[in-house]
């Protein structure tokens, strides 16, 4: 059997890699073309809702008396008041389900990684977890209303949509916070370990700073699903135009609640301005907060 080969160097003129043929160029073009009108694709829909949100919702939002004021003896088809009282709703229940989610979210994320090693009570965790994240907001709702009100006597308050909402928040900050983890190389904890660090400083000192970025992020991808759900907050508290700031009595608005009693009222301008402004208002909130946990990720994280 013969080989042959081509001896010419380089510096003579041989080509050191072969040409690519036409056909892989001609893959790599409609390749390249796909991805971009993909992307294109992704971010018309994302642009028209920022301009359509803008445009008709810019107009109440940059008055002082919309962060300030609520709707109290304000008529929803009349002009004027603000959304004080939605907002001050939607961070009290999203503070409360935060301050109870996250640190379940976290300690069950790193008995997962850490504690579990695939033992049986590890894995009905990670199956409960599975399930869990599939369940609709409705039904957790209920499942609140059934045992919070019904079965325990409780009034309906925003505590109790707090605590439909850490049924919601819990299943995602436990799978970010799994994956981040995983992503630690082992090397680090072994080093720990070789120092003579015990098992739960190692997490805390070493483990959790290098996930940290990651792990923030996922946080807040639950916090703005949260702060946007509607259907709590109508099956476990009631409709207020007054500011509330107490969680466990009385009625309490957000943000999407009054975006639903200003679909109801009508189709009047006034209505609309405060439908739009409350969606924008919304938005906003959800951008500050993930713009203020992006610096603190890269400000507390391990640095390169």
């Amino acid at each position: 059997m013969t080989t042959t080969t081509n001896n010419k160097p380089a510096s003579a003129g041989g080509a050191t890699f072969l040409e690519i043929s036409g056909s892989r160029k001609a893959a790599n073009s409609i390749a390249t073309v796909v991805v971009w009108a993909a992307m294109a694709l992704a971010m018309v829909p994302l642009i028209w809702v920022l301009w359509e949100l803008i445009s008709r919702g810019s107009g109440v939002i940059f008055s002082a008396d919309w962060w300030t004021l609520s709707q109290r003896g304000v008529m929803n088809s009349a002009e004027g008041g603000g959304a004080a009282h939605a907002i001050v709703g939607t961070f009290v229940q999203t503070a409360l389900a935060s301050i109870l989610s996250i640190p379940i979210g976290i300690f069950t994320a790193i008995y997962l990684v850490e504690y579990s090693k695939g033992g049986w009570l590890g894995r009905i965790t990670t199956f409960m977890v599975d399930i869990l994240s599939g369940v609709p907001s409705i039904v957790a709702a209920l499942f609140i209303f059934a045992m919070w009100i019904t079965l325990f006597g409780f009034g309906r308050s925003g505590f109790a949509v707090a605590l439909s909402l850490v049924l919601l928040m819990i299943p995602i900050v436990v799978r970010n916070t799994e994956e981040m983890l995983r992503v630690v190389p082992m090397d680090l904890r072994e080093a720990s370990y070789a120092l003579g660090v015990p098992k739960w400083k190692t997490i805390a000192r070493i483990v959790l700073p290098t996930a940290l970025s990651g792990i923030v992020t996922g946080i807040m991808l639950a916090i703005a699903r949260v702060m946007g759900e509607s259907s709590p907050v109508l099956v476990l508290v009631g409709s207020s135009s007054v500011i509330n700031w107490d969680a466990f009595k009385g009625s309490q608005s957000s943000l999407p609640l009054m975006m639903l009693d200003m679909y109801k009222a009508g189709a009047q301008p006034a209505v609309l301005d405060k439908l739009w402004g409350a969606a924008l208002t919304l938005v906003i909130l959800i951008a500050i907060l993930n713009i203020a946990a992006r610096v603190i990720s890269a400000k507390f994280s391990v640095k390169k």
